[in-house]
């Protein structure tokens, strides 16, 4: 008894110090991005281009109103930006015949709203020609997309620049739809994000669909088996059912799914009841309820007596999100064209 009470006295002072290690590790990229956030400011174009909330917010109506279903693309189009190379803009360069870039990788290629960015670039370049950076007409435009559905607001702190690389290979970065918790928490721990901030961030999946292809290994190849009967059995079997007539293989690479039914273009808390039902359409969406700090938070959203606090979760993480190893100063540029460095 006394030999296996040393042991387990040693497994956990190996534990102890792989957590103290993990902790100091994410101590220390909150300390750099909070560094980072001090070189931002609220009020960066005040003298140069005084009206550049209203001319983002005028353009994001009026895009909206014509196609409402961009509001979760362009959240997600921020979400990818940051989570590589931080929040630049990189997401939106276009390959060139000797690099391929991030929005033609694999993750990316569901991507949707590009157009709409690079239309609010040229409203403020017309205002306010050459000044306000790409990061920061995404940053916005996500952040107004959330607002206009119906969701939280937050302040935006500007002063991003832009990045002149994008490399398609980068986008390992990008948390997979197929992982699991430790997966997760380690690729947000990375970007200087705790558990708490992945089980809020992942509520952005209350708005927009997804293409079949990302989560139909649930349905017909959860273990490589390629057959019906071969199916994730964390999955509600209903809501399966129901996904099973929508996609009708393992090859459907256009058919699209709300990842909300009935709300998806609306934000609000209504993903975490479906997630707590084992509804959620992504396998990521499961891993929440593996973890205990990230299933009582889904457990309590789901009774839907605290949508509030997740209002006002969601908008101090994408506040984090948002300064990811931003750019700033004379680092980068301002690009014309979002979707090309300058020349």
């Amino acid at each position: 008894m006394a030999w296996r009470n040393s042991g387990r006295v040693k497994v956990m002072n190996r534990r102890s110090s792989r957590m103290a290690v993990m902790a100091a590790a994410v101590l220390a990229v909150c300390s750099f991005a909070a560094v980072t956030m001090a070189q931002l400011e609220m009020d960066f174009y005040s003298k140069t281009c005084p009206n550049v909330e209203e001319i983002v917010r005028r353009e994001m109506e009026e895009i909206l109103r014509v196609a409402p279903t961009l509001a979760g693309p362009l959240l997600r189009l921020h979400f990818h930006d940051c989570f590589v190379r931080g929040c630049d803009a990189s997401v939106l360069i276009d390959s060139t015949a000797g690099n391929v870039a991030e929005k033609d990788a694999k993750p990316n290629l569901t991507l949707r709203g590009f157009g709409a960015v690079q239309r609010v670039k040229d409203k403020l370049n017309a205002a306010c020609p050459a000044t306000v950076s790409c990061a920061d007409v995404l940053a916005l435009m996500a952040r107004d997309a959330v607002v206009l559905a119906n969701g939280p607001s937050w302040p935006v702190s500007l002063g991003r620049r832009d990045g002149r690389l994008s490399i398609a290979n980068d986008t390992n970065q990008l948390p997979p739809p197929t992982a699991n918790f430790t997966q997760l928490s380690q690729m947000f721990a990375a970007k200087g994000l705790d558990a708490k901030d992945l089980v809020v961030l992942s509520g952005g999946h209350t708005l927009g669909t997804a293409h079949c292809a990302l989560f139909s290994d649930r349905l017909y190849n959860f273990t490589g088996l390629v057959n019906d009967g071969d199916v994730d059995p964390a999955l509600d079997a209903a809501y399966m059912a129901k996904l099973k007539a929508k996609c009708r293989s393992l090859s459907d690479n256009t058919t699209l799914s709300e990842m909300d039914p009935g709300s998806f273009l609306t934000f609000d808390a209504s993903y975490y009841r479906l997630v707590a039902k084992r509804r959620g359409i992504f396998h990521s969406d499961s891993a929440l309820l593996t973890d205990p700090v990230t299933r009582a938070y889904v457990e309590r959203q789901a009774t839907g007596h605290f949508a509030d606090d997740f209002f006002r979760d969601f908008a101090d993480s994408m506040v984090k999100m948002s300064t990811i190893d931003v750019l700033t100063g004379a680092q980068g540029e301002i690009r014309n064209k979002c979707y090309a460095i300058n020349i």
